[in-house]
């Protein structure tokens, strides 16, 4: 778009408004170049000048300082003997981008959006009150920079013309000379402004490009009716061309970081006086950085000495929560329920099976978070002790699981947890946040499950309704990769022993997260099996060479897991649902498959949602994990492999065993207390 004058023709090119949004006849307002004196472009409304762009610096138009060559658009301005003008191009020419003057005296440009399909408002003048012409009058200058103060200041060696109307901030009266002014006399120099908007150029310029800034000053200062002078092209080559004012000095703004300098004229009184204004703002500079630098210096040294005595205060209680610390540590290593191989596994990887990343919580913090364990926080009770809701003071909620005095679980067994679960990071492994070892409390801080467990929804019939078979199928995944985590991926090489729908919590979007650590042992890098004179585990989930002989592996767990998925699948308890002692979900499962009839023991009230391929895949998984001989059972990683991907699964061997009752007393706790929950059976083979 070109704007500008053909000299030879006298033809004119400029923009102008419609006289309404709805009809596009010629307006107003206007957007042109003017060629009196050094030529500039205006928007006028009813031919008076609205906002003045300002002539050409070399760079960009006077009145634009946002105009920079990374603009969205360049601008070349022309002067010769043929023509002059301005003409605006797209540095991208994908860009579509049209500029407008509308009815109400506005300068647009509009940039067209793809993605919104319309045109959306990039640049507008006048922006601010300092933009519209002669806002301040003549002879004064505009800065609209100081909220508090008034926009309009005079000129140096001005007044205001009218004082009255300029105190009640009403500056479009302007400025005068000062009375006694004196012109023409010895002594007289020039006051620098710096980043202004030069006067207008159209009505008191005279130009002269080929003058430089000295020779200027010269020719000014040689002619009693100048008034003012600078660069006529400032961003060329440091400033090139002299402009020389004589008359009023119009429309002149200040910006914080563009404009150019303007030099204006002041007799030796004035002169004086900016020198002594200037040598005050210097000496008020020098003391607010004395006041700083001693408030600085002051402060130092009064957070010094808030240091000081808050270290002495503090001290004590360092010593006491290292001491306190240090109890606890030497508790959690003290005669652990490791053997000696597991803890040498362990500190061959940790160095220190004593270096728990695990915090330790303050038992205020934790009667505090647990209303003093209120009966209204309690979520359960188990052989370990009950469970409490608590919501620490960042807002965090947690479930805090405190260790009984008369739980079947011991301290080991505490320990145990602490030590195993502190190094263990899964999504499908609860997360333990903490314990707490004050006084006689011992307790162990979760994330808190809002959904229970597992078994609170499966074996419930009303419950069990809100998992279809896609929650239930991605539950039986989650587990897997939880128990596959353990035996194969973690820092340490882990069996849990104690896979049960109970010890299954659910998060808030029913993922499944394995928890009870207590009865879990770690295995050597090289291990592939050991046994153990203490049986511990629930009855229906243990593996039967566990359960008669106390040899545990990998192989136990999948097992458990291996029942637990006939639970998920079944909705019944493996040791719940038959009349006849002898029997139970495992032989009831293989006659339905050996039979034909395996989607029968598919839960009725997921029936619907149910697809039957997947749901026999998952029944011949569970019947593979819960053969007799560790040798035919798949392994976790196979487990998951098997559900995960719609490949051949072998068939599972016929089990050879049922599971008779017989009672007996464990050593289940380190502190010799009989097991008041987890009561362990023996299982005895009986052919068919």
């Amino acid at each position: 778009m070109r704007l500008g004058w053909d000299k030879r023709t006298g033809f004119n090119r400029y923009l102008t408004a419609w006289k309404s949004p709805d009809d596009p006849g010629s307006g107003n307002c206007s957007f042109k170049m003017d060629l009196a004196g050094f030529s500039q472009v205006s928007l006028y409304k009813s031919d008076v000048k609205w906002w003045r762009a300002g002539s050409w610096t070399g760079q960009r138009l006077s009145g634009v300082p946002e105009m920079t060559r990374n603009f969205i658009f360049n601008i070349t301005y022309m002067d010769n003997q043929d023509e002059v003008f301005v003409y605006y191009s797209l540095n991208n020419p994908s860009i579509l981008s049209r500029m407008v003057v509308n009815e109400t005296g506005f300068e647009q440009r509009f940039t067209w959006s793809s993605q919104d399909r319309r045109w959306i408002g990039f640049w507008t003048a006048p922006k601010e009150q300092c933009d519209y012409y002669g806002h301040c009058g003549p002879n004064s200058n505009c800065s609209p920079y100081h909220a508090d103060e008034f926009e309009c200041t005079c000129l140096p060696g001005f007044e205001p013309k009218y004082p009255k109307e300029w105190s009640l901030r009403d500056g479009s009266g302007g400025c005068k000379r000062k009375l006694g002014t004196s012109t023409c006399q010895k002594g007289e120099g020039f006051i620098k402004l710096t980043l202004v908007k030069v006067p207008d150029t159209s009505v008191a310029a005279h130009v002269d490009m080929n003058l430089g800034l000295k020779a200027c000053e010269e020719k000014c200062l040689g002619n009693c009716s100048c008034v003012a002078y600078a660069s006529a092209y400032a961003e060329t080559n440091g400033g090139i061309g002299c402009l020389i004012y004589h008359g009023d000095l119009n429309d002149t703004r200040t910006y914080t970081n563009a404009g150019q300098d303007l030099f204006v004229r002041a007799d030796a009184a004035e002169l004086a006086a900016e020198a002594q204004k200037n040598s005050k703002s210097n000496r008020a500079r020098k003391r607010r950085l004395a006041l700083i630098i001693v408030a600085i210096v002051l402060g130092v040294l009064l957070l010094g000495l808030c240091y000081f005595f808050l270290w002495r205060r503090l001290d004590t209680r360092i010593g006491e929560r290292q001491r306190q610390r240090r109890r606890e540590l030497l508790f959690l290593n003290s005669s652990t329920r490791l053997s000696d191989r597991e803890a040498s596994t362990s500190a061959k990887r940790n160095k220190d099976t004593g270096n728990v990343d695990v915090t330790f919580f303050e038992l205020s913090t934790v009667l505090a978070a647990t209303d003093n364990f209120s009966t209204s926080n309690k979520l359960g009770q188990g052989g370990f002790g009950p469970v409490y809701k608590g919501k620490l003071a960042n807002g965090q909620e947690i479930a805090v699981k405190r260790l009984s005095t008369t739980s079947g679980q011991g301290i080991e067994e505490f320990k145990n947890e602490v030590l195993l679960i502190a190094k263990l990071q899964h999504r499908n492994l609860v997360k333990l946040l903490g314990c707490c070892l004050e006084k006689d409390e011992k307790m162990l801080i979760y994330e808190f499950m809002p959904n229970k467990s597992l078994d609170y929804f499966i074996f419930d019939e009303s419950r069990k309704q809100l998992l279809d078979w896609k929650k239930r199928f991605d539950i039986i995944l989650g587990i897997a990769r939880g128990v596959l985590y353990l035996h194969q991926d973690s820092r340490l090489r882990i069996i849990h022993r104690d896979l049960k729908a109970s010890n299954i919590l659910l998060d808030e979007e029913m993922n499944p997260r394995i928890s009870d650590f207590g009865t879990a042992r770690v295995f050597g890098g090289e291990e592939i099996s050991t046994n153990t004179n203490r049986v511990v585990g629930t009855y229906g989930y243990m593996s039967p060479e566990y359960a008669l002989g106390g040899l545990f592996s990998t192989k136990s767990d999948v097992f458990s897991f291996g029942v637990l998925l006939l639970e998920i699948i079944t909705g019944k308890k493996n040791t719940g649902i038959f009349n006849d002692d002898s029997s139970n979900l495992i032989r009831y499962v293989w006659e339905l498959w050996s039979d034909d009839k395996a989607l029968e023991i598919v839960d009725s009230s997921m029936a619907d949602s149910c697809p039957a391929p997947e749901a026999l895949r998952c029944i011949q998984v569970g019947l593979l994990c819960v053969q007799d001989r560790t040798t035919d059972r798949p392994s976790m990683s196979t487990v998951v492999f098997m559900l995960s991907n719609e490949t051949s699964v072998p068939s599972p061997k016929q089990p050879t065993f049922s599971v008779r009752k017989i009672e007996i007393d464990t050593d289940y706790s380190s502190t010799g207390t009989k097991s008041s929950a987890n009561e362990v059976t023996l299982t005895t083979f009986i052919g068919r």
